[in-house]
């Protein structure tokens, strides 16, 4: 879904038309319109304005992912690896690193 689309759809969930939208953020309708339809995008200020106005978040209406649907590695401890310049550390080597990062406590 693009970001005309997006707008639409809150448009619509609010049930309001065209005309009271631009209204409320104080621009024509035909450029309300122009946004709707991709024939323009909004600036930094109307989009912090639309996503304010709607609660969502301007990464939302730009249709980039919400930080809760960002994809996280959900890694045992076992299943980490570390390497260096590609090459696996060994774990000897590891256990050393870890000391250190501790301030040299075990």
């Amino acid at each position: 879904m693009n970001i005309g689309e997006r707008i639409a759809q809150l448009r619509k969930s609010r049930s309001m038309s065209q005309f009271q939208l631009a209204k409320t953020l104080n621009i024509a309708t035909s450029t309300l319109g122009m946004y709707e339809t991709n024939k323009r995008k909004p600036n930094m200020e109307m989009l912090e304005k639309l996503a304010d106005f709607f609660g969502v978040s301007v990464d939302f209406l730009l249709g980039r992912p919400e930080k809760d649907d960002l994809k996280t590695a959900d890694l045992a401890d076992d299943d980490t690896i570390f390497t260096f310049e590609g090459k696996p550390i060994p774990e000897q080597d590891l256990e050393y690193m870890k000391r250190l990062l501790r301030g040299g406590r075990k």
